[in-house]
């Protein structure tokens, strides 16, 4: 995956990309006194390979002149109807503003869609305010059922809707 989007450049990960990516999420987790959980939460940018790539996910990173400057991702997961969960979407606060998020969300939900997948899942905190925007001016409905400890919010996407006869 190769994308432009302005001045940045979003692409697929690399191993070496796992330390910067990882101190970007961290970076932008303590600007919001957001815990970095290595051992649990963010776990999956450790180890990509198992979380994303093995599984059939991605994970993107951001760059601005050969910087990385964020990251953004999914994965399968068992709940819902043929879902995914996007995740690990943080931008460092000199680029955010520029609709870059919304333009991730949107490559992101293509990607997705044209993997079959039916329904996206997202977990954030109320204290993310710009995220918890952007998912709802996006079509994205709160609903229940968080299962990571620093997020206070789920949303779920349904992109096809099943058909019942």
């Amino acid at each position: 995956m190769k994308k432009y989007y302005r001045e940045f450049l979003i692409r697929n990960w690399q191993q070496n990309d796992r330390k910067i990516a990882a101190n970007i999420i961290g970076y932008v987790l303590a600007e919001y006194n957001l815990k970095w959980e290595p051992e649990g939460a963010d776990r999956d940018v450790l180890e990509v390979e198992k979380f994303y790539q093995n599984i059939g996910g991605e994970f993107w990173v951001i760059e601005r002149q050969e910087k990385i400057v964020g990251t953004a991702a999914y994965y399968p997961i068992e709940r819902g109807n043929k879902a995914v969960e996007i995740r690990k979407m943080y931008l460092l606060p000199e680029i955010r503003g520029q609709g870059l998020g919304k333009f991730l969300l949107k490559e992101l939900e293509k990607r997705i869609a044209e993997s079959q997948f039916q329904e996206i899942w997202i977990e954030t905190a109320t204290v993310l305010q710009e995220a918890v925007k952007l998912y709802e001016s996006n079509g994205y409905q709160l609903t229940t059922g968080v299962e990571t400890k620093r997020c206070d919010r789920i949303y779920k996407k349904v992109l096809c809707p099943i058909v019942v006869d």
